[in-house]
């Protein structure tokens, strides 16, 4: 009969979710802090942006919201995975309909879009395990 197979841990959690937390605190910093700039009329990207406003926006409210996550995620909680997979698969379908030329109201970049499809896809997959499923009560 075979063993359990042992899932690394650190401090407690699981390493994925360590190393996923990690990355997504980079992503939320950076796009909080390019929001921000972005709002306060320093720096434009009107030439990739339709609407540059609307991505401020948006960008700020992505980076908020993928660090409040991040943050549940890391404390265990339900709605930190839960709010994990919803962004996430919000930002595939907005950046999908951006690259088939659908949406362009929120002004993402292509270039953008087309690295945030495979990280969200991946975000999702890691999610989706059974033994995080189970771990926050899915």
């Amino acid at each position: 009969m075979e063993s359990p197979r042992k899932i690394p841990t650190f401090k407690g959690r699981f390493l994925g979710i360590a190393v996923l937390v990690v990355v997504q605190l980079i992503i939320g910093f950076i796009h909080v802090i390019f929001g921000l700039v972005m709002l306060s009329g320093s720096f434009s990207i009107a030439a990739f942006s339709v609407t540059p406003l609307i991505y401020s926006i948006y960008t700020s409210a992505y980076g908020l919201l993928t660090l409040l996550f991040t943050y549940l995620v890391w404390a265990n909680k339900r709605l930190g995975w839960i709010g994990s997979v919803a962004i996430s698969s919000f930002v595939i379908l907005a950046d999908t309909l951006t690259v088939l030329d659908v949406l362009s109201v929120l002004g993402i970049p292509k270039l953008a879009a087309f690295g945030e499809i495979p990280f969200s896809v991946m975000v999702i997959a890691y999610l989706l395990q059974p033994h995080l499923r189970s771990e926050y009560s899915i």
